[in-house]
């Protein structure tokens, strides 16, 4: 949902900066394959019967490490996406420092909160490491239709997605935002 909303903010600043989507439609990725992959294994581990296997966790891990990879390869095409990278790496970070599991507050952890963990996601406790990275944010309006907790590496990677999207809208084909550099190499 934060996503979604991310992308109509970036489209609404877009329009407001005279952007078009025509503009938008001409931004390129490197191996979005790699991005597709990762929403299909955090889909999987939450929604699939393998939520129950411990250890499942850890592909979530793998994924989010090679999503926070491919972030960062993509760091010379666009400008914002190092936000969408600075926030994975967050999300990363305490997902690792606390058994390859997203702690999630309790009183937004709905049925979370009568197992303790399911798939890559725990409750926060007394134990858990980097807790102010955990998921304990929760907008005003969305909870009331479907309750969702967000890390503040969620909402620094919604930050990045509508930054991308703005200046990708902005930018005339060739652009110092949307253009490749080529970077070469030292004599």
């Amino acid at each position: 949902m934060l996503w979604i909303g991310a992308l109509g903010l970036g489209l609404i600043a877009g329009f407001v900066m005279r952007g078009s989507l025509d503009n938008l439609s001409r931004l390129r990725f490197r191996w979005v394959w790699i991005v597709v992959a990762v929403l299909i294994v955090r889909a999987a581990v939450l929604v699939t019967p393998l939520r129950a296997i411990d250890g499942v966790q850890y592909v979530y891990l793998a994924a989010l490490t090679a999503l926070v990879a491919w972030a960062i390869w993509q760091i010379e095409l666009v400008r914002g996406v190092w936000l969408i990278a600075v926030g994975s790496v967050l999300n990363l970070v305490v997902i690792a420092a606390n058994g390859a599991r997203m702690p999630v507050a309790p009183g937004l952890a709905g049925s979370l909160v009568h197992s303790g963990h399911l798939g890559q996601y725990t409750l926060i406790t007394p134990n858990t490491n980097l807790g102010w990275l955990a998921d304990w944010i929760s907008l005003p309006g969305i909870g009331r239709v479907l309750v969702e907790a967000y890390s503040p590496g969620d909402v620094v990677v919604a930050l990045g997605i509508a930054v991308v999207v703005a200046l990708a809208m902005r930018s005339q084909a060739g652009s110092d935002e949307t253009r490749p550099r080529i970077v070469s190499d030292p004599p």
